[in-house]
Order: C-alpha cells, then sequence, then structure tokens
C-alpha cells in the first residue's frame, strides 16, 4: 500500500498540473489566441450555439506529457505517443487531415504500445488490445460534446487509476503520480469548460486522453497493478455510451464516422435536462463505479466478476431509462404537429 509521502507526492503533482493547466488556458482566453488557434463552429449537429475555442488540449496534454517525463520517467514511450497525437490532431484542428490519416497515426501509436510495454500475454491477445486501443483514443474524441463531460470523465477516470495505482498491493508510483498528473491538468481545464463552457477540449486534447486512458491501463493490467477489467469499469459510462451508440448506427447502415447528435449525453441534454445536470449525473455515476472497482480489486476473483457484471446491468438499465425519456420527448414534441393536421 502507498505511504502517506507518496500520497502527498502524487497530490503535489496534481495541484501543480491544476495550476499550470489553469493559468495557460486563462492567458490564451485572456489574449484572445484561443480563439485563432481552433475554433469550433455550430452547425446542426452541435449542442452549443455561439463559436468556441477548442484549444483546451493546449492547457492539458502539454503539462501531462511534461510531467510523464519528469516524474514517471519509465512511461516516456506513452508520453512521447500522446505528445505526437497532440501535435497531428491540433494540425486537424486547423486545416483537417484525412480520416486515413488520423487512423493511420492512431494504429502506429496502438501498435507502439503493446510492443513495447511489457505483458505476459500472447500474440493474439495484443492484437485484440491494439484494437480497444484503437477504440479508446478516438472514443474521447466521440464524448466531447456537452460542457463539462469530457473533462469531468478524465477528472474522475484518471483519478481512479492514480488511487488504483496507489493502494494496490503491486502498488506503481510511476503509474500513480502520471495519473494523478492528468487528473489535475483535467480539473484545470475543467474551470473553462463547465457549463457555459468557455472552451472546448478539441482534438489535439481529445485524442491523446483517449490514448492515455487506455495506454496508462494497459500498463497497469501489465505489470499487475490492476485486473484487465479495471480501466474498463474506471471509464465504462464513456464506453458503454460510444460503443453502443456505435453498435447501433452500425446496425442501421449509417456512417458512423459522421457527427451526429445521438449518443445518450446528447438525448439528456436535449431532453431538457441541460449540460451541468448531464454532466453531474455522469460524474455521479462514474465516480460510482471507480469506488465499487477499487473496493472489489482485493477481492476474490468471484466477487469481482459480480462486481463487474452487476455495473453492466446499471448501466445497461441507466441506458433504458435515457431511451424511454428520449421517446417521450421525441413524442411529446410530435403532438403539436399532429393536432395542425
Amino acid at each position: 500500500m502507498v505511504s502517506s509521502g507518496f500520497a502527498w507526492h502524487g497530490a503535489l503533482v496534481a495541484a501543480l498540473a491544476f495550476c499550470v493547466s489553469a493559468l495557460i488556458l486563462w492567458g490564451l482566453l485572456r489574449t484572445g489566441l484561443a480563439w485563432r488557434l481552433a475554433t469550433d463552429i455550430p452547425n446542426e449537429r452541435s449542442l452549443h450555439e455561439r463559436p468556441t475555442p477548442r484549444v483546451g488540449g493546449w492547457g492539458v496534454i502539454p503539462i501531462v506529457v511534461l510531467s510523464m517525463l519528469f516524474v514517471a520517467p519509465q512511461l516516456w514511450v506513452l508520453a512521447v505517443c500522446a505528445a505526437l497525437l497532440a501535435a497531428m490532431s491540433q494540425i486537424d484542428d486547423r486545416r483537417g487531415l484525412p480520416a486515413r490519416v488520423r487512423f493511420a497515426a492512431h494504429t502506429i501509436a496502438a501498435i507502439v504500445v503493446v510492443s513495447i510495454v511489457p505483458a505476459p500475454i500472447a500474440l493474439w491477445l495484443r492484437v485484440v488490445v491494439a484494437v480497444a486501443l484503437i477504440w479508446l483514443t478516438n472514443l474521447y474524441n466521440f464524448m466531447d460534446g456537452a460542457d463539462g463531460l469530457a473533462g469531468g470523465m478524465a477528472f474522475f477516470g484518471f483519478g481512479g487509476y492514480a488511487l488504483a495505482a496507489g493502494l494496490s498491493p503491486h502498488a506503481d508510483a510511476q503509474l500513480a503520480l502520471a495519473s494523478a498528473a492528468v487528473c489535475g491538468a483535467a480539473a484545470g481545464f475543467l474551470l473553462f469548460n463547465f457549463h457555459p463552457a468557455r472552451i472546448f477540449l478539441g482534438d489535439a486534447g481529445s485524442i491523446p486522453l483517449g490514448f492515455l486512458a487506455g495506454a496508462l491501463g494497459y500498463w497497469g493490467w501489465g505489470r499487475g497493478v490492476w485486473p484487465m477489467w479495471f480501466p474498463v469499469m474506471a471509464f465504462a459510462p464513456f464506453i458503454a455510451d460510444a460503443s453502443v451508440t456505435l453498435a447501433k448506427r452500425l446496425a442501421r447502415g449509417e456512417r458512423f464516422w459522421q457527427p451526429h447528435r445521438e449518443h445518450y449525453y446528447q438525448r439528456m441534454v436535449r431532453s431538457g435536462i441541460g449540460h451541468a445536470r448531464t454532466s453531474i449525473h455522469w460524474y455521479v455515476v462514474m465516480a460510482l463505479g471507480i469506488m465499487l472497482a477499487l473496493a472489489a480489486i482485493p477481492q476474490p476473483e468471484i466477487v469481482q466478476c459480480t462486481v463487474v457484471i452487476v455495473w453492466a446491468v446499471v448501466l445497461v438499465v441507466i441506458g433504458i431509462v435515457i431511451d424511454a425519456r428520449w421517446r417521450r420527448v421525441q413524442s411529446n414534441s410530435n403532438l403539436p404537429r399532429q393536432a395542425q393536421r
């Protein structure tokens, strides 16, 4: 178990990352540079109504990368991959890049991770992990559409990583400090991203964060810090929303890579719950899931499996409730039109 001295180190890293991240973003907004770097213009699929700079990654990723290089040098490969993905994604934010170029970069980063990070697993399982990493890399981008959502999920998810890495019987100090840095930087971004958002994460922030969610999760599993299911459960609301939405769109034969407003969080916002309450609802769900996961790690495998299954059922029920609410809203919105006919 982690010592009190280490706990202070983790808290200090998170606090410094928070302060520097907030300061950078405040400076970008104050000087007006944020709008010149990249601006999100609302369209028919957007949940926001006014142009908003999408440069949150500038206040998160540089701090995370530098922190990892200094306090977690064993994770330097992950830090370098995250930095390169951020640079490529910033170009995409500014000028746009072909999907094949983006996908190739995500694939290369995933292959590097599963090839270099030590893990006693078979080749076929490494392929599965690489595919999962590519999906997680893109998942954060899909979920960066409501004020406060992606930033809050990063705060809770990576905060859960930091706690698990420190409290595990096979504690990994560098993994815990790296996760604490991401958690703190995400909190600094959240100051400006919670509703009404003054800044968005952008691809330069969402792509590296998604990558790190998968890569750090894989690192912890490979080193025996936590079981395979823990990273999935830590980010379960994000993974479930994006994965189920993708499956539905594929089943309908839609072009899943095109922007849309069918995610569960988008339906919550559009059904009248609003940005702030939608984010808070998901914060509560994610915090509860992480606490359950942390409590389950030291338990026998049968208890761990039970907790994972129960939590999956809870998320399914939440999805059913959101769908039911959405259908009621859609039905009520059609009533006036029917009355006019």
